[in-house]
């Protein structure tokens, strides 16, 4: 298996698509893995060598001793560049995915062409809120919050319509690392990058869902109000856009990115 080995972790990565093509990264949400990108391989790969990732604490990536922050999830993103001897990159993060992209927009604008900044927000919910979900996985492990959270996560319609992909997700996210995720839940719940987003030096598109509960269509707003320059769409979706509403995701991802 293919991981990068860090300093204080291993990162698992994964290569999709034509060696030539340039490289879009993309970065997974809270409690998923790479694979919530599969709806994406098939559109993506026909123009870019897709590098998909495990966030630390996540998938096949080390769980190391927690909390994480998301300036340290970020800087494993530089850190897996580096390791791959890549420059510049394309960069599409979901959720936790997208703040990390909202840092390095800011931090490491140098090494990514454009990024792409999906159901995600610049602070996500309170303390309180993220501190009772530990304290749920804490007594009851993930089965303790995962129904709850894919409530969340897509539609009712879209549960009823789509069986297994419901339970395909439901399942990755029964089967996450518990101290992961709450190593991640910290560094989610301590983020606060309203006052850094003008930093942002890269273009960038802000992609929100309408039914989205957990990172709201005025969130996404917000970013693309204050993000320099970028651009900002809303697809029918709740907060997994990218399977909720695959097939204009990627049209829309994909027509940002071949600008």
């Amino acid at each position: 298996m293919p991981f990068a080995k860090l300093p204080d972790a291993q990162i698992f990565y994964e290569w999709s698509g034509p060696e030539r093509a340039p490289v879009l990264v993309l970065s997974n949400s809270l409690g998923t893995n790479h694979r919530m990108w599969d709806s994406q391989v098939a559109a993506f790969t026909r123009h870019f060598r897709l590098l998909r990732y495990d966030t630390r604490g996540h998938g096949q990536s080390s769980v190391t001793p927690g909390p994480y922050t998301i300036e340290k999830l970020s800087w494993d993103v530089v850190c897996l560049l580096d390791f791959l001897h890549l420059d510049r990159v394309h960069f599409c993060g979901l959720s936790m995915g997208g703040m990390t992209g909202m840092f390095l927009g800011a931090n490491a604008a140098n090494r990514l062409h454009k990024i792409v900044l999906c159901n995600t927000a610049a602070k996500i919910g309170t303390p309180e809120t993220w501190n009772a979900r530990i304290d749920a996985i804490r007594k009851g492990g993930m089965h303790a919050v995962a129904a709850g959270v894919v409530e969340r996560w897509l539609t009712p319609a879209y549960r009823v319509s789509h069986p297994a992909e419901t339970a395909a997700v439901l399942r990755m996210l029964e089967e996450a690392n518990p101290e992961g995720y709450v190593a991640c839940c910290a560094a989610v719940r301590d983020m606060d990058q309203r006052q850094n987003l003008q930093n942002v030096k890269v273009p960038a598109l802000v992609l929100s869902g309408t039914h989205d509960p957990a990172t709201l269509p005025a969130d996404g707003q917000f970013l693309a109000k204050h993000i320099p320059g970028a651009s900002y769409v809303e697809l029918n979706a709740a907060h997994l856009s990218n399977i909720e509403a695959q097939e204009d995701f990627n049209t829309r991802v994909l027509n940002f990115l071949q600008k």
